[in-house]
C-alpha cells in the first residue's frame, strides 16, 4: 500500500508531513511500517510527555472505557470532577472548563476576557505578543502574533493588539483605554523556544493588577512537567488569573483545560460556553493517571535530565562555533538557534533514527518524553553530533544535507 499517495488523495493537504508511516510507539521510541525504530525527541509536539503508551495511562483509559465512555455534560461524571480538583489543587484556587484541544481552551479564555472587559466598562481588547502561537481557530489565530499563520484568513477577530515579547514598555505602548487582558506564553514554543524573562512576567502581573486586566498564561506546550515544574508559571513565581492547558494533559488523548480564578470563572454561566466532548470520562481518567505520575520526585528527575541534555547541547554549540548560535529553553523543552535553515538537519537526523523538528526555520526544537532515560539522552546527543559533523563539515555523503 502506498500510504503517501492514499493520504494525498483522501486528506486535506494542510500538513507538511515527514515521510514516515508510524505504526507503533513505546516509551521514547516509535516504529514505522517497515520496522525501523526511531528515538522520538518530538513527542507528538509535546503531547506524549509520558512517552508512548505509558502503562498507567493505558490502564486508566481502558478501565474507564469499559465502564462509561461518554455521558455528555448534561450529567455529572466522577472522573471530570476529580480531575478538576487535582488541577485546582496543584495550580491555584478556581474552577476548570474542559475542552478537546489547546485552541478550544484558548477560545474559552478569550470569552472570559471579553466578559471581564465588558464587566469593567467595555474594556474588551486584548494584548498578545509578536511571535506567539495560540492555535488555529479564528480567534486563537488572531491572538497568534505571526503573520504567516494569519495570512489569507481576514477578516479576523477585532480587538487584538500585539506587543514585543519580553518588552514591558512595548506592552504599555500597546495598551489603550479598551484593554482588558493580556495573553502570554511563558515560553514561546512555535516562536523559537524563547523563554520569558522573570522580570517581564513579574512586570506584567503588576501592570495587570494596577489596571484590572486579566493575565492569561498559555501553557499548552510548556506546561505539565515540560520545564521541570508541573506548570511553567511555578518556575517564575508569577500566578496568572487564567491558565490554558492541553497537549500532554490527556496522555496522548485529545484534551484541553482552562483554569480560571473564581472571579473570572464566574463570568461564564449556564449556556455561555459548552463542549460536547469536553471532560469525557475516558480522557479525564487518562489525565488523572498523568497527574499521578507527575509527582515531585518525577518532576525533579525532569529537571535533572533537562540539565544533562542542555549541557550536552552546549558542548555541541562549542564544537560547532558559528553554526549553533545559542541553546535556550527550560527543562526538556530546548531549542538550538542555528545560523541558517535547519530543515536538512531534521531530515538527516531522521535518517539516523532521531526525530526532531525545526521551528521558525532556524531553531532545532527538542521535546523528548519526560520519561526519557539518561542513556537515551546521550544516544540522541551522539546522533546530533554525528549529523552536525556530516552536514556541516561535508566529510561524508552518506546522508543528504
Amino acid at each position: 500500500m502506498n500510504w503517501f499517495q492514499r493520504e494525498k488523495d483522501l486528506i486535506f493537504q494542510t500538513y507538511r508531513r515527514q515521510p514516515l508511516v508510524l505504526v507503533k510507539g513505546r516509551g521514547s521510541w516509535v516504529w514505522d511500517e517497515k520496522g525501523a525504530r526511531y528515538l522520538d525527541f518530538f513527542s507528538g509536539l509535546a503531547v506524549n510527555n509520558l512517552g508512548h503508551c505509558h502503562p498507567a495511562v493505558v490502564r486508566a483509559a481502558a478501565a474507564q472505557s469499559r465502564v462509561l465512555g461518554h455521558a455528555s455534560n448534561v450529567y455529572y461524571t466522577v472522573p471530570q470532577i476529580r480531575l478538576a480538583g487535582e488541577l485546582v489543587a496543584r495550580s491555584f484556587p478556581g474552577r476548570v472548563f474542559f475542552s478537546n484541544s489547546g485552541a478550544e481552551a484558548v477560545e474559552c479564555a478569550l470569552k472570559i476576557a471579553r466578559r471581564w472587559g465588558a464587566s469593567t466598562g467595555g474594556r474588551t481588547d486584548v494584548i498578545s505578543f509578536q511571535n506567539s502561537f495560540h492555535g488555529r481557530t479564528l480567534a486563537a489565530l488572531t491572538l497568534t502574533g505571526q503573520e504567516k499563520y494569519r495570512k489569507g484568513f481576514d477578516p479576523l477577530v477585532p480587538g487584538i493588539r500585539y506587543a514585543a515579547f519580553n518588552d514591558l514598555e512595548s506592552v504599555r505602548r500597546a495598551a489603550t483605554k479598551k484593554t482588558g487582558a493580556v495573553f502570554v506564553e511563558p515560553i514561546q514554543g512555535e516562536g523559537g523556544v524563547v523563554p520569558a524573562d522573570g522580570d517581564f512576567l513579574a512586570g506584567l502581573r503588576v501592570l495587570c493588577d494596577r489596571n484590572r486586566w486579566l493575565l492569561v498564561f498559555d501553557e499548552v506546550q510548556c506546561g505539565l512537567g515540560r520545564t521541570g515544574r508541573l506548570f511553567a508559571f511555578q518556575s517564575y513565581g508569577v500566578r496568572p488569573d487564567v491558565l490554558v492547558l492541553a497537549k500532554a494533559l490527556g496522555g496522548g488523548l485529545p484534551m484541553g483545560a482552562t483554569v480560571a480564578a473564581r472571579a473570572a470563572a464566574a463570568l461564564l454561566g449556564a449556556g455561555d460556553h459548552a463542549s460536547t466532548f469536553g471532560g469525557n470520562p475516558v480522557v479525564c481518567s487518562a489525565a488523572l493517571a498523568v497527574l499521578k505520575v507527575m509527582d515531585p520526585k518525577f518532576l525533579k528527575s525532569v529537571a535533572r535530565k533537562g540539565a544533562i541534555l542542555r549541557e550536552g547541547l552546549e558542548k555541541l554549540r562549542d564544537a560547532f562555533p558559528g553554526r549553533i548560535l545559542s541553546v535556550r529553553g527550560a527543562g526538556l523543552m530546548l531549542g538550538l538557534q542555528l545560523s541558517g535553515p535547519g530543515g536538512a538537519l531534521v531530515d538527516a537526523l531522521r535518517e539516523e533514527g532521531l526525530l526532531a523538528n525545526c521551528t521558525q526555520d532556524t531553531v532545532l526544537r527538542l521535546l523528548p518524553p519526560l520519561t526519557v532515560s539518561e542513556a537515551e539522552i546521550r544516544a540522541a546527543l551522539r546522533t546530533l553530533g554525528k549529523v552536525f559533523a556530516i552536514c556541516w563539515n561535508n566529510r561524508l555523503q552518506t546522508i543528504p544535507c
